[in-house]
């Protein structure tokens, strides 16, 4: 396994503990479903990983994968926005259970990756050419900024692979949530959601492991036919958590409070099938494992050197967060 010859920036604000989301590590048994989706529509670049025997070993003791689930290793990207999330993805040669069954907003666990772009019209052109669904017509709504001024945005939440919601955003007149190729205006991954059951503790882990902070927290009102799906006017959290100086790659979180969240009885880890884990770059790996301890978070793999094909050669460690997501922090040499 050699480490890929693609420049990706680290992403760690100057003496910040730990970066933006680096790289989403997603399980299948549908590779080719995947390449069309991610590859073939979304335009982004997927290359075969070789792994050994040992390294392969040594992947499943530290991601908690058990001996027998075996599986191939791809690196999806984005090559002319590096900066963007980097898509892990496991192609599982034994299959494991679904961390969803349906695209019902309602079920908890990982939601979306949220795929800004310059162009929101163009890229849903683009989306009903290759017959992919939406959860609702695109959206015009507004943008209220801290100082009062109105902007708007074009949305719309389409349905990606394996249950997981692929939003297409575009910011009118305003900096787009991540950055996006300037040939063709398409962008992302540029942030991930994540339904909550235990919304607290969910930001806890972020604010208080990592070290991020809240750059906006209210309780909003799901529209009536909105992408969302949920029943018209009910109330959820939505809460937006960045790494400090970064403007993208940042993680949502949403907790509907009409009391019809749905648990499927699926972790939504590795290697169950879906968005089941995120790596985050840190300037201190020592520190993040003494947060992790003092604020009772599970502890799945201790710190051990690794080599690993996106994030490169250093140390890393496996934590869980209180609803039951993977979270791989990576300290390089």
């Amino acid at each position: 396994m050699e480490k890929t010859t693609l420049n990706i920036p680290k992403g760690i604000g100057k003496e910040a503990l730990t970066s933006y989301i680096h790289t989403a590590t997603l399980c299948t048994v549908d590779l080719e479903g995947y390449e069309h989706f991610y590859g073939e529509i979304m335009k982004m670049n997927m290359d075969a990983v070789e792994l050994t025997q040992e390294e392969k070993s040594a992947q499943r003791a530290f991601w908690n994968i058990p001996a027998d689930v075996d599986y191939d290793l791809y690196h999806c990207y984005r090559p002319a926005v590096p900066s963007l999330i980097q898509l892990r993805i496991l192609h599982l040669k034994t299959p494991t259970p679904q961390i969803h069954k349906s695209y019902s907003s309602y079920e908890l666990g990982s939601f979306s990756l949220g795929f800004p772009t310059s162009d929101a019209k163009k890229m849903d052109k683009r989306m009903q050419k290759y017959g992919v669904k939406a959860m609702a017509p695109m959206q015009l709504g507004d943008i209220v900024r801290a100082n009062g001024d109105v902007g708007q945005y074009l949305e719309t939440i389409y349905q990606g692979p394996d249950y997981l919601h692929c939003v297409g955003i575009e910011r009118v007149n305003y900096p787009q949530l991540a950055p996006c190729d300037p040939s063709d205006g398409f962008g992302g991954p540029g942030y991930s959601a994540f339904v909550a059951k235990d919304s607290d503790a969910e930001v806890a882990f972020y604010t208080n492991v990592l070290e991020h902070y809240i750059l906006f927290d209210a309780v909003w009102e799901a529209a009536e036919d909105g992408a969302l799906g949920v029943n018209t006017g009910t109330p959820f959290r939505f809460c937006g958590i960045y790494a400090p100086e970064a403007q993208q790659n940042h993680y949502l979180l949403l907790d509907f409070k009409d009391g019809n969240m749905i648990d499927t009885g699926v972790q939504s880890c590795v290697p169950n099938q879906g968005l089941g884990m995120y790596s985050f770059h840190t300037s201190d790996i020592n520190k993040v494992i003494q947060n992790a301890k003092s604020n009772g978070i599970k502890v799945v793999s201790d710190i051990q050197e690794v080599s690993d094909y996106i994030l490169g050669d250093g140390k890393a460690c496996l934590l869980e967060t209180p609803n039951g997501f993977y979270v791989e922090i990576f300290q390089q040499n």
